[in-house]
C-alpha cells in the first residue's frame, strides 16, 4: 500500500494534537505541521479522518480531562487548563455535549480506585490494631 504525501502530511498533523494537546495549539499549527493551506488541511483532515481539525483536538482535550477527573483529586480549573483549555465554562458547556454531565457529576460517578480495593480482613486487622498498648502486661513489672 501506498501512502500520499498528503496522507503523511495529514497523520503528521493528528500526531502533533495527540502529543501536544496541553499547548496553545490551534487548527493553524496543525495545517503549518501539514505543510498546507487551513483551508486545505481542513478540508482533506475532514476528509481522512471524518471530523474536522477543531473537533478532533477538542476531543482528544476531553478525552484526557475525563481520565484526569476519573484518576486525580485535581480542581476542575486546575484540568481545564491542564489540558490546553482556557474558559472553564466552555469547557464545562463542551465537557457536558460530549459526556452527558459537568466534570464535577462526571468525577462523583467515579469515585476515587482506593474506595474499591478489596483488603483482606487479616491486614484490615493487623494496621487496624493501636500501635501504643495501654496492657501493663506490656510494661516491665514496677519495681517496689
Amino acid at each position: 500500500m501506498v501512502v500520499s504525501s498528503v496522507s503523511r502530511q495529514l497523520l503528521r498533523a493528528r500526531d502533533l494534537a495527540d502529543s501536544r494537546y496541553a499547548e496553545s495549539l490551534g487548527v493553524e499549527d496543525m495545517a503549518r505541521a501539514a505543510s498546507l493551506s487551513r483551508a486545505h488541511f481542513s478540508e482533506k483532515f475532514k476528509q481522512a479522518f471524518g471530523v474536522s481539525p477543531h473537533a478532533y483536538l477538542l476531543t482528544r482535550r476531553l478525552e484526557r480531562a475525563a481520565s484526569m477527573l476519573r484518576n486525580t483529586d485535581y480542581s476542575v480549573a486546575y484540568v481545564c487548563v491542564s489540558v490546553g483549555l482556557s474558559s472553564v465554562g466552555s469547557f464545562t458547556t463542551s465537557f457536558k455535549r460530549a459526556y452527558g454531565k459537568t466534570p464535577t457529576e462526571y468525577r462523583r460517578a467515579y469515585p476515587p480506585n482506593a474506595n474499591q480495593v478489596m483488603v483482606p480482613p487479616c491486614v484490615t486487622r493487623y494496621y487496624g490494631r493501636p500501635q501504643h498498648r495501654t496492657f501493663r502486661e506490656d510494661s516491665p513489672e514496677p519495681r517496689s
